[in-house]
């Protein structure tokens, strides 16, 4: 029977996709076949064929339990005869499929690499004659893969032990050309045995959004697609925890996946998502890489993973059955310091965790990129980019490129006035116009370019070097701290040979912070009254109403009128109850409401007047720029220290540059560190419970602040 037969027989697929029948013939002619092949693509149909065709058994080398089970009950729903051995089995239930195996009971057995560990394990299969060894996942092989595997390192000289010679066929979907040559001399693939079916995934769009809120942006994107399935990628156990929380509780039906649930749980969550009793799951990047389910439509980064082959191998769980699909990344400058720790603190050499660090580089860059999200993926992976896809949030900006040459120039000329020794930061404090201590320490307040980009905040600016980083015209170095440098097209930028041209976003008014504390206590307010009177607290207010009163500090119902989401109904029935906490909390902190009723709601003060007069929180801020300490400033400004703290927050919310470490006392920064990446999340409470009494809100803020900041 030949490969098309079997596969319109067990199959049901009238032919073969592009690449799959080259692939099939090189194993079926004897030949060690290594296949790149996109998620989706229909790579296990590539080696099922041949050992279908072939008289004994195929052995398939796969990573995860999940991975195997779906493709072990999907064989034996086609009616062809599969079995798998890992963990989930006991011992007599290994024997017994071992001699089954050995009897010739099965065309494929699935084993997990570690398996081979056993020598006991290793001579008992060499009793079963193999006709095919197949390596799925092959990027496992290879140090440099984003998966790497140490048991599958050893899989080459196993393979070469056997008595028998069996064909030796590997897939994976994501492979750099490093890591490609890695695993053809492992495995001595030929070069013409390579096949590479190409990374484009036409029918997936691709987008990377910035400054989202998760939650928000999650919930009303289940709302406007009622039923269609898809998964939600958090970086974290807590993360997943939280966001299915906040989700469930909204009326979602989702389900929760990470390493921390019992094996009955995760399993249960598989099912549950499998058989659509869920709309989509939360999980870790645990979960996926073995869920055959073929019409997920979307998949929703809500952190930055490490790596672009991570990210694009996760993204590809999407639209396997070819129908269009989305995939969505929810970038926050804090995922960059998440991953950077998460790198440190491992155990990989120093020559691995540089290697890391250069892939986070990669995949930060893809987050800032103005060109076509496919087009960088092909050519990430080695391959020769195709036309722009059309679709992807790039393709399809609204904003028109704009010249900013001369912005660049500044830039540029900074750079290189800092003999390009410094990073992202530190050129963005300067360009800034910072006071900051190292600024200082290092006379660059002396620079020509100190101050010359002023108008904009760090943020801005530091956004703004990221994407030039990521056009090509500036290189970070892959150090443990990377430093800025100039690429050959800068410099016929600063010559004057060359436009710059990007799409720039209009800068929007930005808001000054909320006030943590008191948002908790409105928080556990709006929950007894909810319970109460058994409805939603989303229904009594919603968050950005309690966001805006921690902001605005109301103290009676005229100036709570003019604060969104609340009307007359709401004023009348909960007013005094939000009212009653927000003057106990100025009472206790020696505050007062920086935004009158007035002001809310628009008075006839003229717009001159306005200028000039100039807001308390920012003549605090520039009391601290000029080096006063929070003493100083409270007794020359009649204010409280707290006041003082809070200005200075609100400032930072606003653009305005702050030397966080002058506001962190001397030994505590790795303290609330360590119970930041304990407890996860921001959620301000959990953190402080966690740490001694004597460290203080404030200096949990600061250092939340000074992580937001770009290395």
């Amino acid at each position: 029977m030949k490969p098309l037969d079997l596969l319109k027989r067990y199959y049901g697929y009238p032919s073969f996709r592009p690449g799959q029948e080259r692939i099939i013939q090189s194993i079926l002619d004897g030949h060690n076949t290594f296949a790149i092949m996109p998620t989706g693509g229909g790579k296990s149909i590539c080696y099922q064929i041949p050992a279908l065709m072939k008289s004994g058994l195929t052995l398939v080398i796969s990573p995860l339990i999940s991975l195997m089970k779906d493709q072990v009950d999907n064989l034996n729903q086609l009616g062809i005869p599969a079995a798998y051995i890992n963990s989930s089995l006991s011992f007599e239930e290994m024997e017994l499929h071992l001699r089954d195996a050995n009897q010739g009971a099965y065309k494929l057995l699935y084993i997990a690499p570690e398996r081979l560990e056993s020598l006991r394990f290793q001579t008992m299969l060499r009793k079963i004659p193999l006709s095919l060894v197949t390596v799925d996942e092959a990027h496992c092989i290879s140090q440099w893969g984003h998966d790497f595997r140490p048991s599958y390192r050893a899989l080459a000289h196993w393979i070469g032990e056997l008595p028998q010679k069996p064909v030796i066929a590997a897939f994976t979907a994501t492979a750099t050309q490093e890591v490609r040559e890695d695993i053809a001399r492992l495995l001595s693939f030929s070069s013409d045995r390579i096949f590479s079916g190409g990374v484009e995934r036409k029918n997936l769009s691709f987008f990377v959004l910035h400054g989202e809120s998760v939650q928000d942006f999650t919930l009303q994107y289940l709302k406007e697609r009622p039923g269609q399935p898809g998964i939600f990628y958090c970086a974290t156990r807590k993360d997943v925890d939280g966001l299915h929380r906040f989700l469930t509780e909204r009326g979602m039906t989702v389900g929760r996946y990470h390493a921390g649930l019992t094996e009955k749980e995760r399993k249960q969550a598989q099912e549950d998502f499998a058989y659509d009793r869920v709309q989509a799951i939360v999980a870790t990047n645990a979960f996926g890489m073995g869920i055959d389910k073929s019409n997920v439509r979307f998949v929703i980064h809500c952190q930055m993973p490490r790596t672009i082959e991570a990210y694009y191998q996760e993204a590809g769980r999407a639209g396997r059955d070819g129908e269009e699909s989305e995939c969505i990344l929810l970038f926050s400058p804090s995922d960059v310091h998440t991953q950077k720790y998460l790198i440190d603190q491992s155990e990989l050499s120093p020559e691995r965790k540089m290697r890391e660090h250069a892939k986070l580089q990669e995949m930060y860059r893809f987050a800032h990129t103005q060109q076509c999200l496919q087009q960088t993926f092909v050519r990430y992976f080695g391959e020769t980019s195709s036309d722009p896809c059309g679709k992807c949030s790039n393709c399809t900006a609204e904003e028109e490129k704009t010249d900013v040459t001369v912005e660049a120039q500044k830039i540029f000329s900074c750079i290189r006035r800092m003999r390009e020794r410094f990073g992202v930061s530190l050129t963005a404090k300067v360009l800034k116009g910072s006071k900051s201590k190292r600024v200082l320490e290092w006379g660059f307040n002396r620079l020509p370019t100190y101050g010359i980009l002023q108008e904009y905040t760090e943020k801005e600016i530091t956004h703004r070097i990221h994407v030039l980083t990521a056009e090509g015209y500036l290189r970070l170095t892959e150090d443990e701290y990377p430093v800025l440098t100039l690429t050959p097209e800068a410099i016929e930028v600063l010559r004057g040979k060359k436009q710059v041209l990007l799409r720039v976003k209009k800068r929007k008014k930005r808001l000054a912070s909320i006030r943590e504390d008191l948002f908790e206590v409105l928080r556990t307010l709006r929950r007894e009254l909810s319970e109460a009177e058994q409805v939603p607290p989303y229904l009594i207010f919603p968050d950005s109403t309690l966001a805006d009163l921690t902001r605005t500090l109301p103290t009676d119902r005229e100036s709570m009128r003019f604060i969104r989401g609340v009307g007359e109904r709401k004023l009348e029935k909960y007013g005094e109850k939000f009212l009653t906490v927000i003057r106990r909390y100025i009472e206790e902190n020696g505050l007062r409401p920086d935004q009158t009723t007035s002001e809310l709601a628009g008075d006839n003060t003229s717009s001159s007047q306005k200028k000039d007069k100039e807001p308390s929180h920012l003549i605090t801020w520039r009391l601290w720029q000029e080096g006063k300490d929070l003493e100083s400033i409270s007794r020359e400004r009649g204010i409280v220290i707290s006041t003082v703290e809070k200005h200075l927050f609100d400032a930072a919310g606003e653009g305005y540059s702050i030397d966080w470490d002058r506001l962190i006392p001397e030994g505590q920064e790795g303290f609330v560190r360590q119970a930041i990446q304990q407890v996860g999340g921001t959620r301000l409470k959990p953190i402080k419970e966690a740490l001694p009494n004597h460290i203080s809100y404030t200096t949990i803020r600061a250092v939340f602040a000074k992580l937001a900041e770009h290395k």
